[in-house]
This record gives C-alpha cells, sequence and structure tokens, in this order.
C-alpha cells in the first residue's frame, strides 16, 4: 500500500488529540473511544464470544472533534466481546479490536471489556518492583517462557506456560531444580522474557499443534499472549496468570523485565494501526512505499505525536498495570531520541528503578534521519537508557556474522581493545585504543551500566554452538574452559550483565542460528545438562556471588572508572588490570583481575603479596591462601587476587 493512495494530506496536518484513548468501564457504563480522524463513520460491534459467534449487537461512535470517536453505553457490560470498524470515503475496513485493546479473546481480533480488578492475584496490592542503587547492580537472565518449561524432563504441571516458569519445587528427572528454584539457585536479579505482548504466529486455538516462535510479530501491543495461558478463550485468564507470574517473581525477589517491539507490526496493510488509521502508525519512503528499517515490512513512525502517545502510554501502562521493572526494546535504532527519551522519563516517574535498554541499531535502511533515531553512537544523547555493547560481544568469542570466526576466548589475535572497550562499560578510558575496538571507534556511554554486556543471547549461536563451531579442534574440556572465561569476562566487567537462559549449563541448540520459529527440540532447555555440566552451573553461581559481594565490578559513574580501573598487561589473549581504592565502597581495598586465553600457562609477577579469591574451580571470598612473587595463570582461565 502506497502512502498517497490513501492519504489528502500530510501526515503533520492529522488532528490530534491529548485525550484518554484507554476505554473506560465501571459498574454502570463504558466509554469507548478511538482516534480515526480519517474516518467518516466508526462502528461498534458486540459479541457474546471471543470466536466462532455472529455479531449479536451493533451501534455507531459519535465523532467529537480532532478525530476523536466515543460512545458511552449503559449497563455493565463486563465479559463482552467487541470490535471497531472504520469507513473511510464510505469504504468499511476490517474489523479491529483497537490498538488500545487491553483484554482480547482467543487470537487476539475481539477485545473484551473486563474489571481488571478481578484479575488480580491475591496481595497484588502489596506487590513491589525490585529496588536497584544502580542499573548495573542487575544481572539479566535473558528466557523464553516455552523454552524453559517445555521439555518432558522439566516435570511442569504447566509446560511452556506463564504459571510453570513459576511452579515451586519442580525437579527434573535427575532431581535437579527446573523453573523458578532453578532461577532463585542461580540467583541472578531481573528475568528478561522474551515478547509476552499478543503476537500474530501462534493458533492459540489450536495448541494441540506443535507450534514454536520468538514472538517478534506484534498483534496487540497492551494484552499478553494468549499460547502461554492455560485457557486463551478467555480473555481475563491469560491476564490473572501473567499477573501471577509477575507476583511469584517478585516474592522471590526477582524482576521482570519484558522484551518489546514497538519498532514495526506483525502486519502491515492489515495490521490493528492500519485498521483504525491507515498509514498514519509507519514511515514512508519517497516513493510513497513502507519503509522497512525492520526488515519485517514495515517501520513504526514514533516520531509522530500519535505514535509517540500511544507507545509512551503502552509502556506506562505494562508499568502500573503488570509491575513490570523494566523493558528491552527490540531494534531500538528505528525510534527517535526524543521518544525513547520520554519514555524512560514517564517511567521513572512510576518506578525510578525501572531498566531500559535495546538494541541500537536496524536491521535495514530508514528513512528517519540518522541523527534523530536512537543507535548506539548517540547513547550521549539518552542519559537514562541503557545499550547493547555488541562490542565486547565479538571481541570475546568473534563476529555473530561469521560462525567460523574467533574472538578473545577462542584465539583471536588483537581482539583485547574491544574486550577492554566491554570491561570499563563503553565509556571514554585513557587506556584503551579505540582505533583498534571493533566496531566504535569512539567511547558511546556517559556511564557504564548504559553498556548492556553479553557474550550471548537468543539471537545468533548459543555460546556452547560458538566455541564448537569456531574451533572445532578443540575437546569438550577445551570449550568448557573457553565458555567459563567468556562469562567471567561479562560478570567481572563494569557495565550491565546479561545471561542467555541455558548458558549456565552450555545450552545448545544444535547449531541453529537463527531459531524463531524452529521445533521445541531445537529451542527448550535441555535439564539434563545442569547434571552433565553441574562444574559449569557452579561456576555461573559463584561469578554472581562474587558480582554482589563486591561493588569494585559493578561502579556507578565515568569518572569512578577512569580513577579506579587501570589496565596493567595487555597483549595477545591475555589482559590484567587492577580495580583501586576500595573502588565503589569495596571491602577489598585493591583487586587484581587476570584473563588468560591463551592455551599455555603465564608466569605472572606481582609486585606485592595478594591473595587468591579466584583460581581455576576455586573460589574463596575471605582470601585464606597467600601469594607473592608470581603466580601461574592456567591457560583459558580467569584469576582474582585481593588486598585488604
Amino acid at each position: 500500500m502506497k502512502q498517497n493512495s490513501v492519504d489528502s494530506f500530510s501526515f503533520d496536518e492529522y488532528p490530534t488529540t491529548d485525550e484518554n484513548l484507554w476505554l473506560s468501564y465501571s459498574k454502570k457504563e463504558t466509554t469507548f473511544k478511538i482516534w480515526s480522524p480519517r474516518a467518516n463513520a466508526v462502528k461498534l460491534n458486540f459479541y457474546k464470544t471471543g470466536n466462532n459467534t455472529d455479531i449479536y449487537k451493533k451501534t455507531t461512535l459519535n465523532h467529537q472533534k480532532n478525530g476523536l470517536w466515543t460512545k458511552t453505553i449503559k449497563g455493565d457490560l463486563k465479559g463482552i466481546y467487541y470490535t471497531y470498524q472504520i469507513s473511510i470515503d464510505n469504504y468499511w475496513l476490517a474489523e479491529t479490536p483497537g490498538v488500545y485493546a487491553k483484554a482480547v479473546g482467543v487470537n487476539g481480533n475481539r477485545a473484551m471489556v473486563l474489571n481488571f480488578d478481578e484479575t488480580n492475584p491475591e496481595n497484588w496490592s502489596n506487590d513491589n518492583f525490585i529496588t536497584l542503587k544502580s542499573p548495573n547492580d542487575a544481572i539479566i537472565y535473558e528466557l523464553h517462557i516455552r523454552d524453559f518449561t517445555f521439555q518432558k524432563e522439566a516435570n511442569s504441571k504447566f509446560a511452556g506456560k506463564y504459571l510453570g516458569l513459576v511452579e515451586k519445587d519442580t525437579k527434573s528427572n535427575l532431581n535437579i531444580n527446573t523453573a523458578i528454584n532453578h532461577i532463585k539457585e542461580l540467583d541472578i536479579t531481573h528475568v528478561h522474557l522474551l515478547p509476552c505482548f499478543d503476537y500474530y504466529s501462534i493458533d492459540e486455538s489450536n495448541l494441540e499443534k506443535p507450534q514454536y516462535n520468538w514472538g517478534y510479530d506484534p498483534q496487540n501491543y497492551n494484552v499478553p499472549e494468549g499460547s502461554y495461558a492455560t485457557n486463551p478463550f478467555d480473555a481475563a485468564i491469560r491476564i490473572k496468570e501473567f499477573k501471577m507470574m509477575i507476583k511469584a517473581f517478585h516474592d522471590a525477589n526477582i524482576g521482570i523485565v519484558l522484551d518489546v517491539a514497538y519498532n514495526h507490526t506483525g502486519k502491515t496493510e492489515s495490521s490493528n494501526f492500519n485498521l483504525e488509521n491507515p498509514n498514519y502508525y509507519y514511515r514512508f519512503d519517497d516513493k510513497g512505499n513502507f519503509s522497512d528499517a525492520s526488515d519485517c515490512g514495515n517501520e513504526i513512525a514514533s516520531e509522530r505525536k500519535m505514535t509517540r502517545k500511544f507507545i509512551v502510554e503502552s509502556v506506562k501502562y505494562w508499568t502500573q498495570e503488570y509491575h513490570i521493572d523494566g523493558f528491552r526494546f527490540d531494534l531500538m535504532g528505528i525510534h527517535d531520541i526524543e521518544t525513547m527519551n520520554l519514555i524512560a522519563s514517564e517511567v521513572k516517574k512510576i518506578n525510578k528503578n525501572t531498566l531500559i535498554y535495546g538494541e541500537g541499531w536496524t536491521a535495514n535502511k530508514s528513512v528517519f534521519p540518522e541523527k534523530k533515531r536512537a543507535l548506539k553512537k548517540y547513547t550521549t544523547k539518552m542519559p537514562q537508557i541503557g545499550v547493547f555493547c555488541d562490542e565486547l560481544r565479538d571481541g570475546i568469542k568473534g563476529s555473530v556474522f561469521d560462525a567460523k570466526n574467533t574472538g578473545f576466548v577462542n584465539g583471536a589475535k588483537n581482539s583485547e581493545e574491544s574486550v577492554k572497550f566491554g570491561i570499563v562499560g563503553a565509556i571514554n578510558h585513557p587506556q584503551i585504543d579505540y582505533q583498534k575496538v571493533n566496531y566504535s571507534k569512539k567511547p558511546w556511554a556517559k556511564k557504564p551500566w548504559q553498556a548492556i554486556n553479553y557474550v550471548s543471547c537468543h539471537d545468533n549461536h548459543t555460546l556452547f554452538d560458538k566455541l564448537k563451531i569456531s574451533t572445532p579442534d578443540a575437546s569438550f574440556n577445551e570449550i568448557k574452559a573457553m565458555h567459563k572465561l567468556a562469562t567471567a569476562i561479562v560478570l567481572t566487567s563494569q557495565g550491565t550483565p546479561f545471561l542467555h537462559a541455558g548458558s549456565e549449563i552450555m545450552r545448545t541448540k544444535r547449531g541453529d542460528d537463527n531459531s524463531y520459529k524452529s521445533s521445541d527440540k531445537i529451542n527448550q532447555i535441555d535439564w539434563k545438562l545442569k547434571v552433565e555440566n553441574a562444574d559449569i552451573f557452579r561456576y555461573y553461581q559463584n561469578l554472581i556471588k562474587l558480582r554482589k559481594k563486591h561493588p569494585a565490578f559493578r561502579m556507578q559513574t565515568a569518572i569512578d572508572v577512569q580513577k579506579n580501573l587501570v589496565f596493567e598487561k595487555t597483549e595477545n589473549e591475555f589482559i590484567s588490570y587492577q580495580l583501586k581504592n576500595n573502588a565503589n565502597n569495596d571491602s577489598w581495598k585493591n583487586v587484581l583481575v587476570v584473563y588468560n586465553a591463551k592455551n599455555k600457562t603465564v608466569n605472572y609477577k606481582l609486585d606485592r603479596t595478594w591473595q587468591i579469591a579466584v583460581f581455576n574451580t576455586i573460589f574463596d571470598f575471605d582470601g585464606k591462601i597467600s601469594i607473592s612473587n608470581a603466580i601461574n595463570i592456567p591457560s583459558v582461565s580467569m584469576v582474582i587476587l585481593f588486598e585488604v
């Protein structure tokens, strides 16, 4: 669809409104609202169910001003399903639940009137957000709800569901913790959930059929996905179960980050946005075609007033109604900087501890001016927002775009500056040669926590698969050592650490680097790996304990990092540095961190007596063993020494 085929005037000329566009419900009356300035009429259709029934009643909305259409209907409409239908130039578009729908039936085609107070779990009013002194106090754990409990060996009563994720005391056939108890055992602070808004790709009416998708094809932005509920046909159930999941995590002192994809819609011409107000919410090229920076067929025009209003209010809604602790923005580089800053400002008024971060890039070219976009290079213009540090990711283990490419831990030369870039949290540091960094040739963060430091995520190969493919001659134990060192770097760096679920047990997707719609067999967590790779799990546990116990690894300001983090030695496959002066009020006066990626032991000279905190599998936070003069750093490992 071309812009000029339906629009006779500029998007900037559209009349806009500051009115509240959410449905207003009470037992006495319900007010329906929609913004569609090009409509010449708007119908409201009522249904008894969310699918497979005919309209039982219809009415028309009244035009107010500035494109606002409303209708107040007396009586208690709770449980009634409805759709809007827009007429433009006397042509009726298909039905839509409306972009502000908060409850929908199966497959999201009809909205429902609902009393949200009745969806609240017990004690919901006392549920609290997770508090943080600094964003990089967070340790983020990214998972897909279905992956985590779908395997039969997970022994979940609610396999692949919201409730399955928080089911207590589940154990695998090998008697190890699964579901939330596994997460508690690991002791991360925040779970990052892959998209949980209502998306298109799963047929919720036929869940017996094997179906899988990551969910980056948004349908209804303000409604939980139905395939993760025990009954997707009842609009209230998915909402209540989603809240029950949030409450269970909060009770365990674990925050929830939602992965949101406001940058594009799952469908284009027939999206809810276009069925309500054709073309307004999208960007177009100079030929009138949909711009496609998402590489999914379209891109959202976040800079327009009503689009910005929708995104900001949607994020606020998830924060208020569902007590969400943070948001990860998919392809954030498509959005404009002004909108992203407004989101951060408004949401932090509700919860000052909200984590906000995103991908500082696009998947394709955008028509929107680069300097106005929320790209990684402009992170300094977004002081409350974090950005994924792909410099560290690929510096550690090689490019995600070339499976055989290697990095610091798996044999590459000259990747040290890229790793150091991530160690300091992408800030300006006098000891980094930025011209040797793989991607950015200058720092992009004002504060170290703005760098979301990671080595793997749902995208691309798992860490284990990447190491296996890129080092085909390595033994399993050699891969294991690389795996441990890669994660050790992430969890001892100054940015905000981000872990891919299953990496703590050396998860594999059997070499699949784009498993967004692959089978459960590829995507599910294989719980027997927790037994087979128990040493890896313990290593992750100890790294997390180390980071939580010692704030020197999570300084809050660039000045602190510049003053207290000093690199000692940098050479091919070897980095060492000190954290000095009781950094960030740490109980350890000085800390010496050594990463040896060489395939040989390195004799490292010491200028004083140190106590050993980390050596091979040893984690001794009391430092019972002292060492002077020199220490042999084992091949492909991290060693940490300290003095008090």
